[in-house]
């Protein structure tokens, strides 16, 4: 069932980790981001309102005409959203006339200690670390999950009193942001606010360290392993209270939707210090290259026919987020910049 990962593995004599828990996070992840997105969205809930930072290439509150894509990047772990909006728009420049029309978004997932850091509102969403990448309930002001943040900024870009000519939102995520990304992918519901306004839209995964499986087979299952199909790896246990559905039907959705998976060639460090090493982790795979392809075999298998996803392979890429976005095929992906020629389905 899972012949690639097999294959690669007898070609280049890969070690696996043992199963065990994570690495605990060097303390660069852990102390307060250095900048914060200088717009404050609001996210509204049954008990008040909330607010959440974003960067952006254009005011958020004003009418853009002009505007045809727009290109939400996810950030990593350090939650550095001012480094990917950067590199998303040094992503816009090289896409030539076909980044001129698009607006660039980076939404910021801070932790509770950003909160107080950087003077911020009391009601401005506040994660437990790095826990907002699968989706898990704020500790600050109320628990939401990153999931209602994403939900906000895609019921904005569907108004069309301020966006009346985007045709497509292509979300892009890598390492940590592909994480999320991948998830709402699967549970998200923005999208339906923006297919009512007759809005395409693109899911670009880019080298997370896991994936949100569907049942609990495993390329790679590890003995005694009791969480490799809990949430976020699967939904037997600790599913977050914005995910509604089955399994099923949320699979069906899923494979329907338009996903593309970037992966980097050279991601493939087994002891890289931010992958996940813990047995569910290591259940996907021994590092991100073999994870993605073993993600999208089953994928493959599973849906024969009618699936609407592809995987590219990106040679030279570690795991550089802002290099992978700056690729032919990451240009293409992101800005339907020509030059990509294994992106064949391009809306």
């Amino acid at each position: 069932m899972f012949k690639f990962a097999q294959r690669l593995l007898a070609t280049t004599a890969t070690v696996l980790l043992l199963a065990g828990p994570a690495h605990a996070l060097p303390e660069r992840y852990s102390e307060p981001v250095k900048e914060v997105g200088g717009t404050l969205i609001d996210v509204p809930y049954a008990g008040g309102n909330a607010v959440f930072p974003i960067f952006t290439s254009a005011a958020w509150g004003e009418p853009h005409p002009e505007l045809t894509r727009v290109v939400i990047v996810f950030h990593g772990l350090l939650r550095n959203a001012g480094v990917y909006f950067e590199g998303a728009m040094t992503a816009r420049a090289a896409a030539g006339p076909a980044g001129q029309q698009a607006m660039v978004v980076a939404p910021q997932f801070l932790a509770d200690l950003d909160v107080p850091a950087h003077h911020l509102p009391a009601n401005t969403l506040g994660w437990n670390n790095d826990h907002w990448a699968g989706g898990e309930p704020a500790l600050t002001p109320a628990p939401l999950s990153g999931f209602d943040a994403v939900d906000a900024i895609l019921a904005h870009i569907a108004d069309r009193r301020l966006f009346p000519n985007v045709k497509i939102v292509v979300m892009a995520g890598f390492s940590a942001g592909g994480q999320i990304l991948q998830r709402y992918a699967v549970v998200g519901n923005g999208d339906a606010v923006l297919t009512k306004a007759g809005i395409d839209t693109r899911y670009v995964v880019s080298d997370p360290s896991s994936y949100l499986y569907f049942t609990a087979d495993r390329p790679d299952p590890q003995p005694h392993c009791k969480s490799e199909n809990t949430w976020k790896y699967g939904f037997a246990a600790d599913v977050p209270p914005y995910v509604q559905g089955t399994p099923d039907s949320l699979e069906a959705r899923y494979a329907r939707r338009n996903v593309l998976y970037l992966v980097g060639m050279a991601d493939t460090d087994p002891h890289h210090p931010v992958l996940d090493t813990s047995c569910a982790g290591e259940a996907q795979g021994p590092q991100r290259y073999i994870r993605a392809h073993n993600y999208f075999s089953v994928m493959q298998q599973r849906h024969p026919t009618g699936l609407n996803q592809h995987l590219i392979d990106v040679p030279g890429i570690a795991h550089e987020g802002n290099k992978m976005f700056n690729t032919a095929c990451g240009l293409d992906a992101l800005f339907g910049a020509p030059g990509c020629a294994e992106l064949d389905v391009k809306p």
